[in-house]
């Protein structure tokens, strides 16, 4: 595979920004410039990383590169800060990743590198933080992805939390200053469960969706809430699944990551 650090002031973000791009590999059996030439568009891969981490997170800690070069899919990693994929408007100069990613990320991505820009080509995964960003942007914008795995991370119903007070709560309510006052944050983009559970109340063209977790991870108890209730409340059409013996961490979500690709339809290579 090509892999490509790319780094470039954001106007959205307000600083210099770093993202990571895997390339698919020329056939060797293919002249160079044939092959550049083509004007072949590939399938992309919208890959998140969790909290603490950055661009580079999937490529040292997972295989990534690998899997990628197997399938012939472009994936695109970029850093966020711990921002949970979120507007922070009043962050400094202002770091607004959500707003970045639909309105830059992708225009720059399409436009510089031959990806596909049809829906159905387009998948997005994330780990814990990531896979919370996951369900933020797959289900506020779901015309711009065809499926989305969500690993360590699911919708969680603000509300819900709220009442049960505790460590998630106060963590999530952080995000709360980027709203005029605490019901607007409760009825946001950032309320995935709202969001999830208004889009199939209206009849929204979902994308697939996919959730995993270990079954080892403090998380784990959460997401079984989470599927009982999406199942049950919602008749959620979903992959669920779960992985004995591991926790929140990289053995899982390299695991998860090909799960996931296979999900999507990301075949292989002969």
């Amino acid at each position: 595979m090509a892999l490509v650090t790319i780094n470039f002031e954001s106007q959205y973000l307000g600083n210099n920004h770093n993202v990571g791009i895997i390339l698919p590999d020329r056939p060797r059996q293919l002249p160079a410039a044939e092959y550049y030439a083509s004007g072949k568009k590939y399938p992309v891969l919208w890959l998140l990383h969790g909290t603490l981490g950055d661009y580079s997170d999937w490529l040292r800690k997972s295989m990534i590169e690998l899997y990628a070069s197997e399938r012939d899919v472009i994936v695109v990693m970029p850093s966020a800060l711990n921002s949970n994929y979120a507007n922070w408007p009043e962050f400094l100069t202002g770091y607004n990743f959500y707003d970045y990613f639909f309105e830059e990320l992708m225009p720059l991505v399409y436009n510089w590198f031959p990806a596909s820009d049809k829906r159905e080509d387009n998948f997005v995964a994330g780990l814990s933080m990531g896979g919370r960003g996951t369900c933020v942007l797959a289900l506020n914008r779901p015309d711009r992805f065809g499926a989305m795995s969500a690993l360590s991370g699911f919708p969680r119903d603000f509300h819900e939390l709220k009442e049960e007070g505790g460590p998630m709560w106060e963590r999530m309510k952080k995000s709360a200053v980027n709203f005029k006052d605490e019901a607007e944050f409760l009825d946001s983009y950032q309320n995935t469960w709202k969001v999830l559970a208004d889009a199939v109340k209206n009849g929204v063209d979902l994308p697939r969706l996919q959730f995993g977790c270990g079954e080892d991870d403090g998380l784990y108890p959460a997401f079984l809430h989470f599927k009982e209730r999406a199942e049950k409340e919602l008749q959620l059409d979903a992959d669920f699944f779960s992985i004995p013996g591991y926790k929140h961490e990289w053995r899982f979500w390299d695991i998860g990551i090909q799960k996931a690709m296979d999900f999507f339809g990301l075949k292989k290579k002969d």
